[in-house]
């Protein structure tokens, strides 16, 4: 697995890397962990999902593993963060 630095939150389930990823000819900076799924900003806890998210790995190293998809410019793979996926760190939050 490529390890990548979190540059940037956008919201409790999509954020910025460093260096750029690619997959299958497609190529980004934004990642959207397999996994799970935070309320949007703007809906009830999105605010308090993009704070855990940012207090998690921001400025952190992650690795990235099985890649899915590209959705609207994002990656959408699985996320590890100290060992562990990173969706075990937001079950049962919501």
């Amino acid at each position: 697995m490529e390890r990548f630095t979190v540059t940037a939150i956008i919201d409790g389930d999509t954020f910025e890397v460093s260096p750029n990823w690619k997959w299958q000819g497609h190529t980004g900076n934004r990642i959207r962990p397999a996994g799970y799924d935070a309320p949007e900003v703007g809906q009830f806890g999105g605010a308090s999902a993009t704070d855990k998210l940012a207090r998690l790995i921001l400025h952190k190293q992650v690795e990235l593993g099985t890649a899915h998809r590209v959705d609207r410019g994002r990656l959408v793979c699985e996320v590890f963060f100290q060992g562990r996926k990173l969706a075990h760190f937001f079950r049962q939050y919501w």
